[in-house]
């Protein structure tokens, strides 16, 4: 298997010239990008959150769209539709493509659609296809939908429904910069812009290769075991959390290792991996009970207490 490091230090350092720090949400939302899986992105606004997925779609040469999601948008305003057209004597219906179909799709603000809305996502988050009235139709491998949201404007949000959010392989959560980070980025964005001359660094074929090198990274018997004891504390553990994680997020965890493993440059799953993709993979994938609510106590400290349980 080859040693991609030094292609994804080639990422890391054309997105530096762009995004100022965010590196640990950079490599997971890479990671979610290798596992073949969709991402949700949770920050307040102006954290660089489209500006980072849009420099990435052009580092990897996809198609990148946006879909500005509001309250009156409709699924046919993703998926697209038939129009009426004229064509010589007779008219017909074609269908107009949506937004939807590109490679990379940045869903802004998913929590303002309406559910209808949002479970128009659903078939291509999961299918990789659309169906518009009989007919389906396949999506451009590679795909991926990143979904933003806010996490602090309640009113005119509809939260995601649990069947969706577990659609999302990752949910990253996206902080405010440091000191010496937001210096750079106030003193950059604030002086003689230039935009970067960006270099492809994986191309499109590329990174379907690297999707299916990925799985391939071997994970040893007792790094599995580990990983399926912590997914299954989350449902026994009811001193802290009411509802815990399916088997999708087992999968979820290993997948996201092999591939945080592969940007490495290791040829094997280590315990560090699954460490550093838990909280992402299973923050949005479990409801605190009452009592760890009482207590202000965050979904990322519970699982930081049940991976401690894990010897």
């Amino acid at each position: 298997m080859p040693n991609y490091k030094k292609t994804f230090d080639g990422v890391y350092e054309e997105m530096g010239r762009v995004v100022i720090g965010q590196h640990e949400v950079i490599e997971q939302v890479l990671a979610a990008l290798l596992s073949n899986g969709n991402a949700l992105l949770e920050g307040y606004p102006g954290l660089a959150k489209t500006l980072l997925i849009k420099t990435l779609a052009e580092l990897m040469e996809l198609k990148f769209s946006r879909i500005q999601n509001t309250p009156d948008l409709m699924p046919s305003d993703i998926t697209g539709t038939y129009i009426i057209e004229d064509q010589g004597n007779k008219r017909a219906f074609k269908f107009h493509p949506g937004p939807i179909f590109a490679n990379m799709v940045l869903a802004d603000e998913i929590n303002r659609a309406t559910p209808k809305t949002q479970s128009a996502l659903l078939e291509a988050m999961q299918e990789k296809q659309v169906t518009v009235g009989n007919t389906t139709f396949k999506l451009d491998l590679p795909f991926f939908i990143l979904g933003t949201q806010n996490p602090i404007e309640q009113e005119g949000t509809y939260p995601l429904p649990e069947a969706q959010a577990d659609r999302f392989l990752l949910k990253i959560k996206v902080d405010y910069p440091s000191y010496e980070d937001e210096l750079e980025i106030a003193t950059k964005y604030s002086g003689d812009q230039k935009t970067p001359k960006l270099r492809p660094v994986v191309s499109k074929s590329a990174l379907l290769t690297m999707q299916e090198h990925s799985r391939q990274v071997p994970i040893a018997a007792d790094v599995k075991e580990k990983v399926v004891k912590l997914i299954m504390l989350t449902r026994t553990e009811k001193t802290l959390i009411e509802y815990g994680a399916s088997p999708r997020a087992s999968i979820s965890l290993i997948l996201a290792g092999k591939a945080r493993a592969l940007m490495s440059g290791r040829n094997y799953v280590s315990l560090d991996d699954i460490r550093a993709m838990a909280l992402p993979v299973l923050r949005h994938r479990i409801i605190l009970n009452f009592e760890s609510e009482r207590k202000g106590l965050t979904t990322d400290e519970a699982i930081r207490q049940l991976m401690a349980k894990v010897k």
